[in-house]
């Protein structure tokens, strides 16, 4: 079996539909500027309006605009709100996909580094079965909230971002950025759960937010092993955890700001390992880019022109 694959070598069955990765690599490196915000998203529309063509978004993009994918990365899910339904069916299956996508890494891991520590290939073979079980739950938890697999296209920029050539750059970047990820998202779920009295939908992701947490601390663990007495190979791996958290902050939407899309699981970030610089440093992370009231003004240019072009487009068919 091939060692090393690429994101585009990931097999999937006939109910996926594949999408380009560039609006959320675009966003990590945006200024925060309004004008430069709606100048992207237009020309980077038709990409993501053949992301969205035979999926559950595409009448989102056809009300929207490009705009869609920004609503839908810089707001908080709240029960009741508009478009809460919509944002939590995608949030829901993009973790469906994450899942997916780390158990795959966490096998390629596994695999990849064949004269790893016998300890390091027991950590990630558990993994893979904890990501199994993900897996499945996150089926279910579609399900659950009315979506079904398959609904939105998937980006392999989980994998392609985190799955590095160096065993301890693997572990920075799929298990202490990406599971780190997760911890922020499932506890931000775990409390959109409560606020909805859906103890189904509380008790799973707390239940898989206990994995996560083990995920991470294997992540800190071999880090630290990989690296002992080679300061240089340690800076490799912190640089290449910063690189990758930075590239999922979607332009400022995980942050520790009052309001933010994603808050940072501050508490459970440092149970798994993390110190508190670096959780100081996550959160400078998350405010670099567009700010969310920069994001709020693209949005409302982007969906006023693209509505207004809807318009004339009608008016000169008919």
């Amino acid at each position: 079996m091939k060692r090393f694959i690429e994101h585009q070598e990931l097999a999937r069955d006939r109910r996926f539909i594949r999408q380009a990765n560039i609006a959320a690599d675009l966003l990590a490196t945006m200024p925060d500027d309004v004008n430069a915000v709606v100048d992207l998203f237009e020309k980077i529309g038709p990409v993501i309006e053949a992301g969205t063509r035979g999926t559950a978004a595409e009448p989102l993009y056809d009300r929207f605009g490009p705009a869609f994918t920004l609503m839908t990365l810089n707001e908080p899910i709240r029960p009741g709100e508009p478009g809460t339904e919509d944002r939590l069916k995608m949030r829901m299956h993009g973790i469906y996909v994450g899942e997916l996508q780390a158990l795959e890494g966490a096998g390629r891991s596994l695999w990849d580094f064949p004269d790893a520590p016998w300890e390091f290939k027991m950590n990630m073979a558990r993994q893979c079965w904890d990501e199994a079980r993900h897996v499945q739950i996150f089926e279910k938890l579609l399900e659950h909230v009315g979506g079904e697999v398959g609904m939105y296209a998937e980006s392999t920029f989980l994998f392609e971002a985190a799955c590095a050539d160096d065993p301890a750059l693997r572990v920075a970047g799929v298990n202490r950025a990406l599971e780190g990820l997760a911890c922020d998202v499932f506890r931000d779920n775990i409390e959109f759960a409560k606020q909805s009295d859906d103890e189904l939908m509380e008790q799973s992701m707390d239940y898989v937010l206990a994995d996560e947490l083990t995920h991470v601390r294997f992540g800190s663990e071999w880090v630290a092993e990989f690296c002992k007495d080679d300061p240089e190979r340690l800076k490799r791996a912190r640089d290449f955890r910063r690189e990758t958290d930075r590239r999922f902050n979607f332009g400022g939407a995980r942050s520790n700001e009052e309001g933010a899309a994603i808050p940072i699981a501050w508490e459970d970030r440092k149970f798994a390992g993390f110190t508190e610089e670096e959780l100081e440093d996550l959160a400078a992370l998350g405010g670099e880019g567009p700010s969310r009231a920069t994001m709020k003004q693209a949005i409302e240019i982007l969906v006023s022109r693209f509505q207004a072009g809807s318009a004339i487009d009608e008016e000169v068919a008919s």
